[in-house]
C-alpha cells in the first residue's frame, strides 16, 4: 500500500487546553481507520485537521503523494444544497430515497443521507466522515457499509457504533489520555489488543511496586541504623570516631540505595494504569399522575402529498416504554410533534393535562450556543450550582467547561447538555428522539441502565436496536403508512435460529466490552467472564 500522508509530532491546543499531544501515525492508500474515544477526547478536531482546516500547535503533517483531494462529510450541518448534483450522487439519492425539496423539511436520517451522498459521489483520496450512521435505519447503514467498503480512497471515520466499525474498519486510532494509540485489526480486535496492554501494564506495575517496597524497606533500615551510630557517637561512654564512621558509611549506603532505586525506575517507568472512564447519572420522578397518558385516534398526518401514516390508533397509560420504529423519512420525528401538538394532523389526540414532559430534540443546534453551562443551569445558591457542577462532571465535563459556550463543545457534549436538563428536572414523561446519537459507549451505556430503572413514562425513537430492547416493552412501528402497536418478544422463537444467534453476538459484544474495561481482580470479571464462555457455547451449537 502506498504511504499518503504522515503525523509528525503534532500537538493541538485550543484555548491553553491540551486536546492531544505527540501524535506520530501514517496513513495508507485503502486503509479505514475508525477514530474512536469518549465525547470531548478531539476526534472531530482531529478530522478537521486533517482537512486542514487549521495548522497543529506543533508538529506537521508531511505529504508523501502530492495534490491529495480530502473531502469531509460533517457529522451535523443546518443546511445543505442540492444544486449541481452529480449523476452518481443522483444515484445514491435515489437508492436512498431522498427527497430534494428543502433540505430543512427533511427527516434527520435523510439530512445525513443527502450530505453522504454528495461525499461518496466524489472522487476522492482521502474521505472524512464524522459519524455517519447517526440517524440512519437497519437498510440504510448496510447500504453505507458496503460503500464504504468499496470505495476506492482511504476513508478515515469516526463513530461510536461497535458492529459498524467492526463491519468496516481495518485500523482504529483510539483517543485517551490526550495520546493517540493506533492498532491494526477492527473494533473488537482493539478491545483485546487493549485489555491485553491494560494487564501487562498493570503487572509490570506490581512488580516495579514490589521492587520500590523491598529497596525502600532496605533504606528505611539502613537510615534507622544510621540514626542510631549518629546518635551513639555523641555519648561519652562510646567511642565517638568509631560510631561516628559507621554512621558515615551508613548515610553511604543509604546514598548508594537511593541512586540504585532511582536507576531502576528509569529503567522501567511504569506509570499505574489510568482510571477507566466513566459516566454516571440517574432519573426519577416523584409525580403521581392518572392511569391514562396519550390516547389517539384515526390520526392521519401527509406531507408534500404523501401520507406519513393513516387511521393510527393507540393508547399509551401512564409507566409504559414504547419505542417508536420505523424507515428514514417514514414519519417518526413528525409523530412526536403531532403528539405534543407541534405540527398538525387529522384525528384526534389526548394528551395528559398533568404530565411533566421532557422532550428531547435530534437536533445539537436547538441550544443557546453562545450560552455557557453557568448561564443555562442559573443556580442561585452555591449548593444548587455544586450539584450541576458535579452533574457535569459525572458526565465527564472538565472543570473549565462550566465556564466555556456551548458552541466549543463537541456534539456529544451538547446532547449531554441537554440531558442534564431532564436528569435535574423530575419529568414524569420524557420523549427522546435519537438520544444515543453522538454519545460515546459509556454514555450509551449509562442512559440504557438510567431509561431501564426509570419508572416514569418513556417515547424513544431509535434506530438502535439494543438501546431499544434494553430501555423498553413495546413498540410503535410505523410501516406501509400504518401505525402498529406490538409487544416485544418476552423469547426468541425457536425456529428462528439466526434471530437467536444475532441476539446472542449482541450481548456477548457488550459483555466484551465490558471485560475489556477491566482486569481479573474486578470482583465482576469471573462472573462476565463465565458468561462470555457461555454465550460462545450457546452460539457455536446454534451453527
Amino acid at each position: 500500500m502506498k504511504e499518503l500522508l504522515q503525523l509528525q509530532h503534532i500537538c493541538v491546543e485550543i484555548k491553553d487546553q491540551t486536546i492531544f499531544r505527540n501524535v506520530n501515525e501514517n496513513v495508507q492508500q485503502r486503509d479505514i481507520i475508525g477514530i474512536i474515544g469518549k465525547n470531548g477526547a478531539g476526534k472531530s478536531t482531529l478530522l478537521r485537521l486533517l482537512n486542514d482546516d487549521f495548522l497543529p500547535t506543533e508538529g506537521q503533517i508531511k505529504y508523501i503523494q502530492n495534490d491529495l483531494k480530502t473531502i469531509m462529510v460533517e457529522q451535523e450541518t443546518e443546511s445543505h444544497s442540492f444544486e449541481e448534483i452529480s449523476p452518481k450522487e443522483v444515484t445514491l439519492l435515489e437508492t436512498w430515497h431522498v427527497p430534494t425539496h428543502d433540505f430543512s423539511k427533511l427527516s434527520g436520517g435523510e439530512k445525513l443521507k443527502a450530505r453522504l451522498a454528495k461525499g461518496l459521489a466524489q472522487d476522492t483520496d482521502i474521505l472524512l466522515l464524522d459519524e455517519p450512521t447517526n440517524h440512519l435505519d437497519e437498510q440504510s447503514l448496510e447500504f453505507l457499509t458496503n460503500q464504504i467498503k468499496n470505495h476506492k480512497g482511504t476513508v478515515i471515520l469516526v463513530s461510536h457504533d461497535r458492529y459498524f466499525l467492526d463491519a468496516v474498519v481495518t485500523k482504529i486510532w483510539s483517543i485517551e489520555n490526550k495520546t493517540l494509540i493506533s492498532h491494526k485489526g477492527n473494533y473488537s480486535s482493539y478491545l483485546k489488543f487493549r485489555e491485553q496492554k491494560r494487564l501487562t501494564q498493570q503487572r509490570e506495575y506490581e512488580k516495579q511496586q514490589k521492587m520500590v517496597e523491598r529497596i525502600e524497606g532496605q533504606m528505611n533500615e539502613l537510615t534507622s541504623w544510621s540514626k542510631k551510630a549518629h546518635a551513639q557517637s555523641t555519648k561519652k561512654e562510646f567511642p565517638k570516631e568509631y560510631y561516628r564512621v559507621k554512621a558515615k558509611r551508613m548515610d553511604a549506603q543509604v546514598k548508594s540505595k537511593q541512586k540504585r532505586l532511582e536507576k531502576e525506575l528509569e529503567k522501567i517507568k511504569v506509570e499505574p494504569l489510568d482510571s477507566e472512564y466513566k459516566v454516571t447519572f440517574s432519573m426519577k420522578t416523584n409525580n403521581r399522575v392518572g392511569k391514562r397518558f396519550l390516547e389517539v385516534q384515526n390520526l392521519t398526518k401527509s406531507f408534500d402529498g404523501r401520507t406519513l401514516f393513516k387511521d393510527a390508533n393507540f393508547t399509551i397509560q401512564h409507566g409504559d416504554k414504547i419505542s417508536i420504529s420505523g424507515p428514514n423519512g417514514s414519519g417518526k420525528t413528525t409523530l412526536l410533534k403531532v403528539i405534543l401538538g407541534q405540527e398538525t394532523a387529522k384525528g384526534h389526540v389526548w394528551l395528559s393535562p398533568s404530565a411533566k414532559i421532557g422532550y428531547l430534540t435530534q437536533e445539537v443546534f436547538d441550544l443557546p450556543l453562545e450560552q455557557t453551562p453557568e448561564q443555562l443551569f442559573y443556580q442561585e445558591t452555591f449548593e444548587a450550582r455544586g450539584k450541576v457542577q458535579n452533574l457535569m462532571k459525572h458526565l465527564g465535563f472538565m472543570a473549565s467547561q462550566w465556564s466555556e459556550p456551548i458552541m466549543n463543545m463537541s456534539m456529544g457534549e451538547r446532547v449531554k447538555c441537554k440531558l442534564m436538563k431532564y436528569i435535574l428536572e423530575d419529568k414524569d414523561v420524557l420523549i427522546l428522539d435519537e438520544p444515543t446519537n453522538h454519545l460515546d459507549l459509556a454514555s450509551r451505556e449509562q442512559l440504557e441502565d438510567t431509561l431501564a430503572q426509570y419508572n416514569g413514562t418513556l417515547l424513544v425513537v431509535s434506530h438502535d436496536r439494543y438501546f431499544l430492547e434494553k430501555t423498553t416493552t413495546t413498540k410503535l412501528v410505523i410501516s406501509n403508512s400504518r401505525i402498529h402497536k406490538q409487544l416485544y418478544e418476552v423469547a426468541p422463537k425457536k425456529d428462528n435460529k439466526e434471530e437467536r444467534r444475532l441476539q446472542l453476538e449482541t450481548e456477548r459484544q457488550e459483555v466484551l466490552g465490558k471485560l475489556s474495561f477491566m482486569t481479573p481482580n474486578n470482583k465482576e470479571y469471573a462472573e462476565l467472564d463465565l458468561r462470555f464462555n457461555e454465550l460462545t457455547k450457546q452460539i457455536k451449537e446454534l451453527y
